[in-house]
């Protein structure tokens, strides 16, 4: 089987901006070819958003170029090299399952890169194969496409196929290619890569590319990159909270899954969380929590702090300048964290103005609810709606006094208990992609059967809706759904 350049009719307009860098950053490789490649599903509003004819690459056609039997036409397929800090420890990584084909400049002339993951060993998959599970890979798709629901910058799927063959992990299992969209893949570890096996210019060279692509530099920007550093720092601290917010736990928060960009990338062990807990982990690699919900705040920290030293021969010529200037540019990271999930608390909670025990009211709420056990994301649902009666929390003395102080709360602002209602109804989501749910999906399209996932995504779609239908998909798992895990699918 060999590699064939796909015919122009499907809307490819490729332009290839990361493979006119220094080769130093990447290998040029195409994908493996598969035995049998077939269509699972196809995310047709976001192929017409990229300016693609939906109608070729529904076909078979589509199933052979998104398996990598056939290139599209202009396209120059590559692997990014890059590095990161794995929980900690420092690493030479890269692309070892997956290809950049190329950037896609749509009608509106935005750029995304497309990345076909699972297409075959590269010259970074060291002793691995290349190769991806299905299951992953429709997991990806379908946690992408909630956090776009969720208004939370993400990453998105394009399409899965499936390969015709089978991948070894603890069983064996159905192989599957995913075409993923992003802003770029441009990742804390790019940079880390850079500053620890390249030259300066080389480092410079990356610094101006990640500028011109992804901020705009201003003109009157004395030092463009502090300038880049400090709007690295502000996306991440939106992300995060914005993550923490629906209760949105990555799993691997690794300096190489960390998008300049400030998109959620790799949708390994992640999921949301049912139960409030801070300490929650649903990643079996993560044995010792460092990548918890309650601490993804802190980590992000850490690694825009390895980002910050990448920088450094870029700040200033005096290296204790520039690590201060550095040091303060992280300092934001907290307060600017704060801020943003501190407001989007408020919202969450019908308040449209800030007093100084604000802060304290939520955390009040936060305390009992982990105490109490109860449902993040149905907590907040049952205040939006005033439905105590299927929520037990609701029912205890402790709730209805932090409960009359919230009211108390309320009533001293000016706007109006429908003003209220909306607010939280725009920031509190009818429904998130449970994880017995997700599981449910993923069992049946293992079975060849994607209904399941197909009225998931459905529902998942505009989880502010607040539907009949989203109200089936609130429900909490049972006791048999305690524990849960995910795995990375590597």
């Amino acid at each position: 089987m060999n590699n064939s350049r796909a015919a122009v009719s499907a809307g490819w307009h490729f332009d290839n901006s990361y493979a006119r860098l220094p080769e130093f950053f990447f290998s040029r490789t195409d994908p493996t070819p598969v035995r049998a490649p077939e269509m699972v599903i196809f995310n047709t509003s976001l192929a017409e958003t990229l300016g693609l004819n939906t109608e070729v690459l529904q076909n078979s056609e589509g199933a052979e170029l998104f398996a990598g039997n056939q290139i599209p036409e202009g396209a120059e397929p590559l692997a990014q090299a890059y590095a990161g800090h794995q929980f900690g420890y420092f690493t030479l990584l890269g692309d070892g399952r997956a290809l950049l084909l190329g950037e896609q400049i749509t009608p509106r002339g935005q750029r995304f890169d497309i990345q076909l993951k699972g297409s075959g060993k590269t010259p970074h998959s060291r002793r691995g194969d290349g190769r991806a599970a299905l299951g992953p890979m429709l997991r990806e798709y379908i946690i992408s496409e909630a956090m776009v629901g969720l208004g939370i910058p993400t990453t998105r799927s394009l399409a899965v196929v499936t390969t015709g063959e089978t991948v070894i992990r603890d069983t064996v299992l159905p192989g599957a290619v995913l075409t993923r969209v992003a802003a770029s893949h441009l990742r804390v570890g790019t940079f880390q890569y850079a500053a620890r096996w390249g030259t300066p210019e080389d480092l410079r060279v990356l610094a101006d590319y990640t500028l011109q692509r992804h901020f705009a530099e201003p003109l009157s920007v004395d030092n463009p990159y502090l300038y880049l550093l400090q709007e690295v720092v502000k996306r991440q601290a939106a992300l995060i909270a914005q993550w923490q917010l629906v209760g949105f736990i990555h799993g691997v928060m690794n300096t190489d899954n960390m998008a300049i960009s400030g998109e959620t990338i790799d949708y390994g062990p992640c999921a949301f969380m049912d139960t409030y807990d801070p300490a929650t982990v649903f990643s079996s690699i993560d044995t010792q929590g460092r990548y918890a919900y309650g601490n993804q705040p802190p980590i992000a920290a850490w690694n825009l702090a390895r980002f910050a030293e990448t920088l450094l021969p870029l700040l200033a010529e005096d290296k204790d300048n520039a690590i201060q200037l550095a040091q303060e540019a992280i300092d934001e990271f907290e307060g600017l964290y704060q801020t943003n999930w501190l407001n989007g608390m408020r919202w969450k909670l019908g308040l449209f103005n800030h007093e100084p025990e604000d802060e304290s009211l939520i955390h009040d709420l936060l305390r009992i609810m982990e105490e109490q056990k109860a449902d993040y994301t149905n907590t907040f649902r049952s205040l939006t709606f005033n439905q105590p009666e299927g929520d037990p929390l609701l029912k205890t003395a402790e709730f209805a006094k932090w409960h009359a102080q919230w009211q108390a709360r309320t009533k001293r602002q000016q706007e109006t208990a429908s003003d209220q209602h909306d607010l939280m109804r725009r920031n509190n989501p009818a429904v998130i992609p449970r994880n017995h749910r997700v599981e449910e999906a993923l069992t049946a399209a293992n079975q060849g059967d994607l209904s399941v996932m197909e009225e998931l995504l459905a529902v998942l779609a505009d989880p502010y809706a607040h539907t009949t239908k989203q109200a089936d998909y609130a429900a909490m798992p049972g006791p048999s759904s305690c524990g849960y895990q995910t795995f990375c699918g590597t």
